[in-house]
């Protein structure tokens, strides 16, 4: 019964602290990014990653595609660390993800200053007295994966009740536990807890009784938090099963795969009756890790490579059974659900890995989102935010 997360977590701490830990340029890179708060550190950190990086990725994948395929087709056992040119080709054997949004969500709807709390309401259909929620974005449903926090956000407002957003960018600490950077994380979740406090006496009016979060290692760090105690009588919960809760479905719009989260956001009941109950019965699960694991996919790409051969044969395997009943026809492409910003990197690394069309990888939220309220859900939802939705308080 030993926890090897856990394990594993103090052994990076203990290595850190008496500095035998390895450097990883990747890493060093990817908390840099995480535990950056202002907003132009952000906007330039992640033009680079986004605009620059990714890009020459993506690029250098293309250029080299046979060597590439050539090693995710057979993965070399991982004997020590691998040479440098082999972890070059180990990091462009897969696409990462393209077609990004250009900003990160705060940025579109103008609530980066950290001095005052935003409250997302739709003035037509809401007062005073409407249920609140306080969302906890994250960073790779805020920074990376903007669309998510705004899909998040949008089906809220859809649902009729008002969100409450925390003041300015902040990280939940369970990145720099992972990385065993215990100190940081410690202090970073002390600040936050202050922050919440402070946020919980000056909207004490609202009553706030649900912590909504998109994300499954975000849920499992705020747990340690005492949201009970911040807000009273309070409960954290992801958004899927909230808007469940709350009736709003999509059923029989069409077939998926699904991959769970190692860290699963869904903690009510069995995520696979969650995620049937809200797209529908013609959903299968994607069994194995994506293989990008937080940082692993950049800090130690010869491991993912071998953990992504595995996670191909199944996601061809749930493409066959997709199409051997009809549920998805012989040339079109197979779309893949997830509910962790981390893991919608990994899967979109799959994109070209079908036998017939492309894989599509997204979150439940966002498909929901497309659904229910149309193609131009995100430009529509940020318009009419901006449009007198956004009520900012000072804290």
């Amino acid at each position: 019964k030993i926890d090897f997360g856990d394990v594993t977590m103090n052994m990076r701490n203990l290595l850190r602290k008496m500095g035998k830990k390895t450097f990883r340029p990747g890493n060093a890179l990817a908390m840099t990014m995480l535990n950056a708060t202002n907003p132009d550190t952000i906007k330039f950190m992640r033009s680079a990653m986004v605009d620059v990086g990714f890009k020459a990725q993506r690029m250098a994948v293309d250029l080299l595609r046979k060597v590439g395929r050539k090693q995710t087709a057979k993965p070399p056992a991982t004997v020590g660390t691998a040479p440098i040119k082999e972890q070059v080709i180990h990091f462009i054997n897969k696409k990462l993800p393209g077609g990004l949004p250009k900003k990160t969500a705060r940025a579109l709807l103008d609530i980066e200053d950290k001095d005052y709390v935003p409250i997302i309401r739709n003035p037509q259909a809401t007062t005073a007295e409407t249920e609140a929620v306080f969302y906890f974005p994250g960073c790779g449903s805020e920074r990376l994966f903007s669309q998510v926090g705004l899909a998040t956000q949008a089906m809220l407002w859809h649902a009729g009740v008002q969100t409450v957003l925390p003041p300015g960018y902040l990280c939940c600490g369970y990145p720099q536990r992972g990385s065993g950077q215990f100190d940081k994380a410690e202090k970073m979740i002390t600040d936050n807890r202050v922050l919440f406090h402070r946020v919980a006496n000056t909207l004490n009016y609202l009553d706030i009784k649900t912590v909504v979060v998109s994300c499954g290692t975000c849920y499992d760090q705020l747990q340690g938090y005492e949201f009970d105690k911040i807000f009273p009588g309070s409960r954290i919960i992801d958004i899927h099963e909230y808007l469940l809760e709350k009736g709003i479905q999509l059923q029989g719009k069409g077939a998926y795969l699904y991959h769970e989260p190692c860290h699963n956001p869904m903690k009510l009941q069995d995520s696979m009756k969650t995620v049937k109950a809200l797209v529908g019965e013609q959903v299968l699960k994607s069994e194995r890790c994506c293989g990008e694991s937080g940082t692993l996919g950049v800090t130690r790409p010869d491991v993912s490579t071998q953990v992504r051969f595995r996670k191909e044969e199944e996601i061809k395997k749930g493409e066959a059974q997709l199409r051997a009943s009809g549920a998805v026809g012989a040339q079109d492409n197979v779309k893949i659900l997830t509910s962790c910003p981390s893991c919608l990197q990994g899967l979109n690394r799959y994109e070209g890995d079908l036998n017939n069309g492309l894989l599509e990888a997204d979150y439940i939220v966002v498909e929901m989102a497309r659904e229910i309220l149309g193609e131009n859900w995100m430009p529509d939802y940020v318009q009419r935010a901006n449009n007198g939705g956004i009520e900012r308080v000072l804290v």
